[in-house]
């Protein structure tokens, strides 16, 4: 027992001198510190003389850069501005990452300066930009970004055209080459209005398609309004939109036309009054023609109609028709339903008989330049955007989204399918 206590006792001993060994040597770091925030005292007020030094001799022009060095992702809109507070530029270079200049413009003032042309996707771009201070001091700044890339972007491919004059029916249609997920987001970014304050709302057929209309047609003569406001925007998860976009288009006169597939009559109407009566072949019992509201979408003075390409086939596969020039032809689905000319039939067919494979025929001639027929007078007095009505026919109404034919949607089904 007194060995042990021997022992326990010599190691608080080894315990005690250790203690005050680390002391001492704490003491000494202590010493040592203050030495070195001595000499760091002296250092930093030389440090101190050196920077003031030198700012004396730096520029005050500030540069900045947007977006930011080593962006990416960047909207090939609003990026690549570049902007200098207390000086002005004296040179901004940008290049491609292959060396291709891109041509920019200098403000008045020369404070800012920004690319004059949109920039590409995917692609990566370097900015130079000098500037001076009141005293000609030179400061420089420098950065690279890359664009978004087509596959974290979206656009939407609208109609119409900028510039163009159309029909009442024309909706604003908008198709998306990437599926939106966000629908809300993206609608608040698109802007249509009238120059006659009608109200437009906005209807999602589907992921990817957007059409824009009031509750009755466009007013004639009106102007129409397009705001794409989608740089940034996210469509989907990681998909932004690049588009920054205003279009306008004119509306022309009212004109609708009337079918009538069981008095096989097309009454042609502009502003409520009948301008001409043509006589029609629509669809056949076998194949009826879509009955309601249809917007014609494009036009072709001569075409190609092929029925393998809408699901008439002979039994070998081959179309049960194939006219190669088909005359003055108005597109009313994207099915395959037109307003056309039809020179292979017997005249004694139009206005007495259904014989076509469901679209509205008119007695025209080969070759599309006899002014004297039907379908060339209707074809000629026909603008895109015009309505065409078909009634009487015993088949089913045209599907909405079927050709730009959302006026077959009641005024509350179609803001039923609005998301904002």
């Amino acid at each position: 027992m007194e060995k042990r206590v021997m022992t326990v006792s010599k190691r608080r001993r080894g315990l005690t001198v250790a203690s005050a060994l680390l002391g001492g040597v704490l003491v000494l770091s202590a010493c040592s510190s203050g030495g070195d925030d001595a000499s760091g005292s002296s250092n930093d007020t030389s440090q101190a003389k050196a920077d003031e030094a030198a700012a004396k001799k730096t520029s005050e022009a500030d540069i900045k850069i947007t977006p930011k060095d080593g962006s990416d992702n960047a909207s090939i809109n609003n990026s690549a501005a570049v902007t200098v507070s207390k000086g002005t530029l004296t040179d901004v270079s940008m290049t491609t990452a292959d060396g291709t200049e891109v041509a920019g413009a200098l403000s008045a003032d020369k404070t800012s300066w920004k690319p004059s042309t949109q920039l590409e996707r995917s692609t990566t771009y370097k900015l130079a930009a000098e500037a001076k201070d009141s005293n000609g001091r030179v400061a420089h700044e420098n950065a690279s970004f890359t664009t978004v890339s087509p596959s974290n972007s979206f656009i939407g491919n609208f109609t119409p055209e900028d510039g163009s004059t159309v029909g009442v029916g024309m909706p604003v249609s908008i198709n998306f080459d990437k599926a939106i997920t966000n629908k809300s987001a993206v609608q608040k970014g698109i802007t249509v209005s009238s120059s006659t304050g009608q109200e437009v709302v906005g209807h999602w057929f589907n992921a990817n398609r957007i059409d824009f209309r009031p509750d009755d047609y466009w007013t004639e003569n009106s102007t129409v309004t397009l705001k794409l406001a989608l740089d940034g925007v996210e469509g989907a998860d990681g998909v932004y939109g690049v588009q920054q976009k205003t279009v306008t288009f004119k509306i022309g006169r009212n004109q609708i036309t009337y079918v009538d597939a069981k008095t096989k009559q097309m009454k042609v109407t502009q502003d409520g009054k009948t301008v001409k009566t043509i006589p029609i072949s629509a669809g056949s019992p076998e194949n009826k023609t879509y009955e309601g509201i249809m917007v014609m979408s494009e036009k072709f003075k001569e075409t190609r109609m092929n029925g393998a390409t809408v699901g008439f086939t002979d039994d070998d596969g081959k179309g049960e028709y194939d006219i190669k020039d088909v005359p003055h032809a108005i597109r009313l689905t994207n099915s395959g339903t037109f307003v056309h000319g039809n020179y292979w039939g017997a005249k004694s067919i139009f206005g007495s008989v259904n014989t076509s494979h469901g679209c509205v025929g008119l007695s025209d001639t080969k070759g599309a330049n006899d002014k004297g027929t039907a379908g060339y007078w209707f074809y000629n007095n026909s603008i895109v955007g015009d309505v065409v009505i078909v009634q009487n026919t015993g088949d089913k109404t045209v599907s909405p989204d079927n050709g730009l034919n959302g006026w077959n949607l009641s005024w509350a089904d179609w803001k039923a399918g609005s998301a904002v």
